[in-house]
This record gives structure tokens, sequence and C-alpha cells, in this order.
């Protein structure tokens, strides 16, 4: 199988010859106001999880709202490996990752936007250059293959095997748990949040995995990866691999995150900035193609529990799910999405 078969066939189209109304999408797009290169590389504070600092942890979130998180206890191996077969099953045919991928995995490409099945939101004005596999992690049990090339997705076929390693997402998710989990306890404290305040903000039962696939070509100087947006979530967690591309925004220019084996990228995400009363910014980045290579990235998100209320002095009280639904709408009506400010006290949007 040629590496073209794996891609959706629209991005087989464009690969080939960069249509017009391609990049007039992209440039009309209200979400991405400026498409300039990253001014430069910038080395984002680094965060030791062994050796945690609240007062330097509390300086990072407030001033940077993103950072490199070092000693995180994930095995080099696991990591390793799991980039390994995460490159595997994304190079499987389009056809193959559409018929295999299925509940609770689900296969998206074009947009990281998806409804909370799991499925890609149409409607929106912009096409993403990416695709990818949204993985819920307390639904992963679930998931059954009988087709070899999946087995290491399928935590039941480890079981019946009775195969002493771990399946590796399910693995990796739990390491991810227990990192979102103590930097988000280790917040807390820094933002003096009481125990009302803060016990239902994060809900590991919500946290799931999106692999990404950022396909190489001509058109990385026509098309995102990924387009300007801040998170959604408390908290989200990037293993990037060594192609790069991640940007993000501070004091008013594009700065580039540059890849190093081992570590991962930690931002804040929405629902943080709200529950901190903005002391901790959600920040926006997008993510750059690469002319010559393909760029993977593996991506863990938390949210707050379902239907617990989100109060803060500076928004009306919210769901996530209000929150959701909300950003969801926007992205159909008008392209892109509004976030925080819909929810802003006093804001006329």
């Amino acid at each position: 199988m040629s590496n073209l078969e794996s891609y959706p066939p629209v991005f087989r189209q464009l690969k080939a010859s960069t249509p017009p109304q391609l990049a007039e999408l992209n440039n009309n797009s209200n979400s991405m106001g400026d498409t300039a290169q990253a001014s430069s590389s910038v080395d984002i504070p680094v965060v030791d999880l062994e050796c945690l600092s609240l007062e330097k942890l509390g300086e990072v979130c407030k001033e940077w709202g993103i950072f490199r998180l070092v000693n995180h206890g994930i095995p080099p191996s696991l990591l390793s490996k799991l980039e390994e077969h995460v490159k595997r099953v994304l190079s499987l045919s389009f056809e193959s990752k559409q018929a295999l991928l299925t509940n609770p995995l689900s296969y998206f490409w074009g947009t990281p936007l998806l409804t909370p099945t799991g499925a890609a939101l149409r409607g929106a004005l912009n096409i993403n250059w990416l695709e990818g596999i949204n993985v819920p992690l307390c639904h992963l049990q679930q998931f059954e293959s009988e087709d070899p090339r999946l087995h290491d997705f399928s935590p039941r076929y480890f079981l019946q095997k009775k195969k002493i390693t771990r399946h590796y997402l399910e693995e990796y998710g739990r390491h991810l748990s227990r990192i979102a989990t103590t930097l988000f306890e280790a917040m807390v404290k820094n933002l003096n949040l009481g125990p009302k305040q803060s016990e239902s903000s994060l809900d590991e039962s919500t946290g799931f995995i999106r692999v990404y696939r950022y396909p190489s070509g001509s058109l990385a100087d026509e098309a995102w990866g990924m387009m300007e947006h801040t998170d959604s979530s408390v908290l989200s967690i990037v293993n990037q691999d060594q192609v790069g591309g991640l940007e993000f925004f501070k004091d008013n220019e594009w700065l580039l995150v540059n890849p190093i084996s081992g570590t991962l990228v930690v931002n804040i995400g929405d629902m943080l900035q709200a529950i901190s009363d903005d002391q901790f910014m959600s920040v926006k980045h997008r993510v750059r193609t690469n002319k010559q290579a393909e760029r993977f990235s593996i991506c863990y998100f938390v949210f707050p529990a379902k239907g617990s209320v989100i109060r803060s002095s500076k928004y009306k009280p919210f769901t996530y799910t209000d929150f959701q639904q909300q950003v969801q709408h926007d992205t159909k009506t008008l392209g892109y999405k509004v976030g925080l400010q819909r929810f802003k006290l006093n804001a006329a949007v």
C-alpha cells in the first residue's frame, strides 16, 4: 500500500494539487488572524514533577500557561512502543481505519473538533490538515478487534492471551491520569481554592487520548495542521515527536516549542482558566505542518466532572456540557470557537 492511500480522499487530492479554495477558506477564517511564521523558538519553563515547587508552578501558569514537564515517571520504553504502534495503525489505508476503529474508539480527519460521540464535527468553514484517533479511556476496555493489526489497541486481547505486558494505551492513560491529578492538586493549593470549588473540577473518568497525524507535503505553506485555538480542557498534556511544529502565542508573537525527547508539554485549558478566575490563562496555540516529514503527537485531555457547575467571579455559572454545546454551535455557525468570552459576566458577544 502506498503512503498516499492511508490519507483521506480529500487529502490525496490536495496533495496532488492545491486548490485555490483551500487557501481562501483558511485566510478568511476568523480564527486565524495571523498566518506568519513563528518568530523564534523559545525555551519554555521546565517543571520537575519529582521536585514540584508550588511557587514556580504558580508563576509558570500565570505568566506562560504552558510548560515542559520532566521526571514525569513514564518509562521511555512505553513511550517508544506506543509511538511505534500509533504510527503503524495510522499508516493503514483510510478505508481500513474507518472500518476498524469503531466504538468506543473513533477515527476522524479534517478537524480536531468532535461531538460527544467522537464523530468529527462537520459544518466548520476550515480544513485542518490532520487525522486522528479518539480514545475515551474509561471505555477502552470495551474495545475488541480480531484484526491482528489492532491487538495493541485492544486490552481484551492481552487478557485473553494472558500477556504480562499491559496494553500500551491503557498503561499510558494511567500515567497521564496520575500526572494530571498531581499537577492539578498542586495548582489548587496555589490558588487557595476551597474543597467545594475544587472537588469536582477535575474528574479522571473524563480523560481521553487523541492521537494526531499531520501529513507532510507542499501544502505546509497553505494549510494549517491545526488552526489557532485554546483547549477546552482543564489540562492538556502533549507528547510530540521530533518533527516539531507546535506554536503558542505570548506577548503578541508566535513562538515555536522545540521537541525534546522524553519530555511532555503541558498547557492550561479553558476550564482551568475559569476555575482560577483568570489567574491561570488558557494558552492559544496552533500546529504548523512540515514539508518534508509527517508529524505525530499523542495528547491527553481531562475535564471537570459531568454536571458539575463551574463558579467564578469572572463568568456566569456553567457546566462543561454547556461550554461544549456552545463551542460546537459557534463552530458550525461562525467557523471558529468563541470560547469563554460567551460566558463572561457583562460581556457583549
